[in-house]
């Protein structure tokens, strides 16, 4: 059975279709749009979808969601479901699906770090039960949450939805659309700290997340925050009916990460499964990924299943590109070691991240920085207060960016390497400086550019395809 028939288009987003059609599966973009795809033309950030139905009509569509008159020329033979507005469109088809659903249970995830990564994980650890569906990349927001649920196959067993945020009032709005079964704040830390005001109030944003909660739903939270307190306040401020479920390593946690032995590749993971304990060994290195693990497996434990069943799917887990990703680049001189957070960073990853890279062998482990944003005032304190962890772990310091520039200036001089404007000015340089056997750290902000740093070493290679570190 498709996906969507016509019918439930019509019936979900109260639209009027131009001829009738079925679509088996959904999308926003033409780049990533594949044959029978209903095309929905969102507007925004400087793009209006609709004009690019004839792009869609030429990969194969099976039809478009518009909001407002089209070129007949550009879409003759596209079927048409025309609503009031697609944002509003895409929202009610996510509401429809979520209402159709006749599977076990539904997840949703928030916090300041991990948010990905541990919606990863227990996307793994869920299909060793039954069908798992889980949103795209960071599909967080007021668009990718909708089309996270609108996409969601009829058979699915499971599903997992990321809800992010960059100002107050953003998730429980999101959390009612969702409606979980269970929820789980990865942890509080000052990731746009300068839209929020501070941590408090960060803090009570991410507690909201139970705002959607189902009657039998269950909080899955972080014993070890200071805030603690706070965030289950706002988490019953938010559900009264909600139960709480504890992870850390806090003696009072009710799943607990017991021990974690680090090394370059990975760590051999200790913990206790509410009075069960288990070792495992995870691919993904780092104290915080053991950390995601075990926020994980409390989310299946609150989900009504045996988290046992769920381990050999993490130990198979690895970091995804942008977030952890260790590869090999092969440059012409030689072999280089990439540590790939381009993606996104705040003082708490960033820590994270300097930690892994001080793990890996090499000749020397550099650290190539971009400024953190969204910090308001806070911001140069937050750079310069890096300085410690950096020189803990790296030999060498590039940094991009004039928030970066504090931090830059507050390493020893044997450090520094070069401070640059812009990503883009830094890329050739690092890319210039690199040598066989060293280990590079490359993260900063998702608007900082890093990516650039990435693409420029990636263009030095030599014919050899790259390889995941450590296999």
């Amino acid at each position: 059975m498709s996906l969507w028939s016509a019918a439930e288009l019509r019936e979900a987003t109260g639209g009027t279709l131009s001829a009738s059609f079925r679509a088996e599966g959904l999308s926003i973009d033409t780049r990533t749009l594949q044959p029978g795809d209903l095309f929905i033309a969102l507007v925004g950030e400087g793009r209006d979808g609709h004009d690019f139905l004839a792009a869609a009509m030429e990969k194969g569509a099976a039809g478009a969601m518009v909001h407002r008159a089209v070129d007949a020329g550009a879409s003759s033979s596209l079927p048409v479901l025309r609503v009031d507005d697609t944002l509003a469109g895409l929202h009610r088809l996510g509401a429809f699906a979520r209402s159709r659903f006749s599977g076990d249970r539904v997840a949703a995830i928030t916090g300041s770090v991990g948010k990905t990564t541990s919606k990863e994980m227990l996307r793994a650890a869920l299909s060793a039960f039954g069908k798992t569906h889980a949103a795209v990349a960071s599909y967080n927001n007021h668009w990718g949450v909708p089309l996270t649920l609108a996409r969601m196959p009829r058979d699915a067993r499971y599903c997992v939805a990321e809800i992010g945020m960059n100002h107050a009032g953003e998730i429980a709005p999101l959390s009612r659309l969702v409606r979980p079964d269970v929820v789980l704040v990865t942890t509080v830390a000052k990731a746009h700290v300068g839209n929020m005001g501070g941590i408090e109030a960060i803090a009570d944003e991410k507690g909201s997340i139970a705002a959607g909660l189902e009657p039998h739903g269950i909080a899955v939270l972080p014993s070890d925050l200071a805030l603690f307190g706070r965030l289950a306040a706002a988490v019953t401020g938010a559900a009264a009916h909600a139960r709480i479920l504890r992870f850390g390593t806090a003696a009072e946690a009710d799943v607990r990460l017991v021990s974690m032995q680090p090394d370059a590749d990975g760590s051999a993971v200790r913990a206790d499964l509410a009075g069960r304990e288990v070792t495992f060994r995870l691919s993904a290195p780092g104290a915080h990924m053991a950390m995601n693990a075990v926020a994980v497996l409390a989310t299946v434990i609150a989900m009504g299943l045996d988290p046992t069943q769920a381990i050999p799917a993490l130990e198979g887990f690895a970091p995804l590109a942008g977030r952890g990703l260790r590869r090999t680049v092969t440059l012409p001189s030689g072999p280089v070691m990439l540590l790939d957070e381009s993606y996104n960073a705040n003082g708490a990853s960033m820590r994270a991240a300097l930690d892994i890279l001080r793990l890996q062998p090499g000749t020397r482990r550099i650290a190539v920085l971009g400024d953190m944003l969204e910090l308001g005032d806070e911001g140069p304190a937050e750079h310069a207060g890096l300085a410690e962890a950096v020189a803990g772990s790296a030999d060498l310091l590039f940094a991009s960016g004039p928030l970066m520039r504090h931090l830059f200036d507050a390493v020893p001089a044997s450090m520094q390497g070069a401070h640059a404007a812009n990503a883009a000015e830094l890329a050739p340089i690092v890319a210039a400086a690199v040598r066989p056997g060293d280990a590079v750290l490359i993260k900063g902000s998702l608007g900082s550019g890093m990516r650039h740093v990435v693409q420029a070493l990636d263009a030095a290679t030599s014919p050899v395809p790259p390889t995941v570190a450590g296999g």
